[in-house]
């Protein structure tokens, strides 16, 4: 059985995006720079009890900065409850050392291809969606892409700069941020992200070519199952509609 060595890195920021979600930086030590693809994940070890008895699992978490980022990864982390592997990266602080299984899963884009690309998120799932992004976007790639990131609340919102810099910066990259639960003041898209996939996969001013489409879904399983019937009711292939569920 083949042994997978760790890899070790430093905690160097500790942002906090919301009050429920931060953003880790990690600079690599050993190795001192990490080979993935945008949408990648890590996984750190984590003890929880079960049955009276101490477990020991790996945890995944996706990368949300893109490979071009070199000597430093990113991990947007959500604190669920009491979760074990949220709970330890919520507690961590510059300086800490962080231990973890290097790169790995298949939720990638594959940059050689030239189709369409569109990508859609709840929450966290973001994570992965911007490290794909990012990479396709370094790579002076003119693939149109499109993006829709569903939230709650206006204080659940972040790297909306960051993405608004984006499509400022490269005409083929749209993104809408949609909130399911705004307050009577919100000024932006509101509604189910959902929603909004269902009307503009139905609108007049329909752009994409169904046969030249490559959809990428994360987050929350409602919206993912919702998502592909959306897709595949009006043309999508399944083959073209790529996954990852985070809750």
């Amino acid at each position: 059985m083949k042994v997978i060595s760790k890899s070790i890195a430093e905690v160097v920021e500790v942002r906090a995006l919301t009050d429920n979600v931060r953003e880790i930086g990690l600079m690599l030590i050993d190795p001192p720079d990490l080979h993935f693809v945008g949408g990648q994940y890590i996984a750190i070890e984590v003890t929880e009890m079960k049955d009276g008895h101490p477990h020991v699992n790996n945890r995944p978490y996706s990368i949300a900065s893109p490979p071009s980022d070199k000597g430093v990864i990113r991990l947007c982390v959500d604190r669920v409850g009491d979760g074990p592997g949220s709970t330890r990266l919520h507690a961590l602080n510059p300086g800490d050392r962080l231990e973890f299984l290097p790169p790995m899963g298949y939720f990638t884009v594959n940059q050689a291809a030239s189709t369409d690309l569109l990508f859609i998120a709840t929450g966290t799932g973001i994570a992965p969606i911007k490290s794909m992004i990012g990479q396709i976007l370094h790579a002076g790639n003119r693939r149109p892409i499109r993006l829709y990131w569903g939230l709650r609340r206006e204080e659940d919102l972040y790297y909306q700069e960051e993405l608004a810099q984006w499509a400022d910066q490269h005409s083929e990259f749209h993104y809408v941020t949609t909130l399911s639960q705004p307050s009577e003041t919100w000024q932006g898209m509101r509604g189910r992200v959902t929603e909004h996939i269902q009307k503009v996969m139905g609108g007049s001013d329909f752009l994409w070519r169904l046969d030249n489409l490559d959809a990428y879904l994360c987050g929350n399983f409602d919206m993912i199952k919702e998502v592909r019937t959306i897709l595949m009711a009006h043309g999508v292939q399944k083959t073209a509609i790529h996954f990852e569920k985070f809750y």
